[in-house]
């Protein structure tokens, strides 16, 4: 919107049969104020697909205030799951949807809900993800999308789609780091009693449970000692030796657990933490590498490219741009 910071004005759609759950995860990361925060938070407005009543899971019946119309002016649409697999989208939201990726909006879908993008065309060639009770249907009627039935979220640009209802929250903190930022992002995780940061490449669920009454908690005491040692030089062998695990094992275990291999998981989290450095301080892209485990400026700047897309100078000068102009037109 014009006179507006990009994105600030998040639409969440509802219908008759919404998803509770998934509709209070847009509502909790979008919608509530963020007193805490040294920034307007964003516009949060409630869009239904159709005429009411808007009866809920559990009862609830909701007032929705804004039409269709809302949604052509909005900035993100969400589509918080959606009534069933098999329950035809209405025709006027199907052709609202498909605008706003026309015009260049936002669109979002959290469990059910990519079944509405996938009606409205707009995830056409495109990856996404669901539920993994659903992945099957969604490829077979719509053969056109690259559905990934593993990933708790796909960030495809101006389509992002989530996996079932608690990846929902994973899918909003990462639309707010991509906005705002990672300190921004991890404040509002802070304030829910979340983890900051879940790859949306990691697995929706763990098909084998982690095996043996020691293994579980001497990994997961890794992955908490972890952030705090990023800076050391530290390699997947150390990692096993202070997980008391084989190395064989700690690859098994470890990319069960996340989704990731050792080597992969510990490189992304430099990387955030190199988002990070870049974000909040000053530091030269000397510092930043050696702050965030790297070392060496041209290992950082492969990986931060190969990870972000861009080199850690330019991040830096394109975050700051979009502060300054988030800044001076609120």
């Amino acid at each position: 919107m014009a006179g507006h910071p990009p994105h600030s004005t998040v639409v969440s759609v509802v219908y008759d049969g919404l998803c509770t759950f998934e509709f209070g995860c847009t509502y909790e990361i979008f919608g509530l104020p963020r007193p805490e925060l040294d920034r307007p938070w964003y516009r949060f407005e409630v869009c239904a697909a159709e005429p009411g009543p808007i009866r809920g899971a559990g009862g609830l019946v909701v007032d929705a205030p804004c039409d269709l119309g809302r949604i052509e002016r909005a900035d993100t649409v969400v589509i918080p799951g959606w009534r069933g697999t098999s329950a035809a989208p209405p025709p006027p939201l199907l052709e609202a949807l498909a605008r706003v990726a026309g015009r260049g909006g936002r669109l979002a879908s959290i469990c059910s809900g990519v079944f509405v993008l996938a009606a409205a065309g707009v995830l056409d060639g495109r990856r996404a993800t669901t539920h993994w009770r659903y992945a099957d249907e969604l490829a077979r009627r719509y053969p056109r999308i690259r559905v990934d039935p593993d990933v708790l979220y796909v960030d495809e640009g101006p389509v992002l789609t989530s996996a079932g209802s608690a990846a929902g929250l994973d899918l909003c903190l990462h639309i707010v780091r991509r906005d705002h930022g990672t300190a921004v992002a991890n404040s509002v995780a802070r304030r829910l009693v979340l983890a900051p940061h879940r790859e949306g490449g990691q697995r929706q669920f763990v098909a084998t449970p982690v095996a043996g009454r020691a293994e579980p908690g001497r990994l997961a005491a890794l992955l908490d000692w972890l952030p705090a040692h990023l800076d050391e030089a530290l390699s997947v062998g150390d990692l096993a030796r202070r997980a008391g695990m084989s190395l064989r094992t700690f690859h098994r275990r470890f990319q069960e657990a996340t989704g990731l291999a050792p080597g992969e998981w510990l490189v992304r989290q430099r990387v955030a933490r190199a988002r990070h450095l870049a974000e909040t301080t000053d530091l030269t892209v000397e510092e930043v590498a050696t702050r965030s485990g790297f070392g060496a400026v041209e290992t950082l700047r492969h990986h931060f490219r190969r990870v972000v897309g861009t080199t850690p100078s330019a991040y830096r000068r394109a975050f700051a741009r979009m502060q300054e102009r988030a800044d001076a037109s609120w």
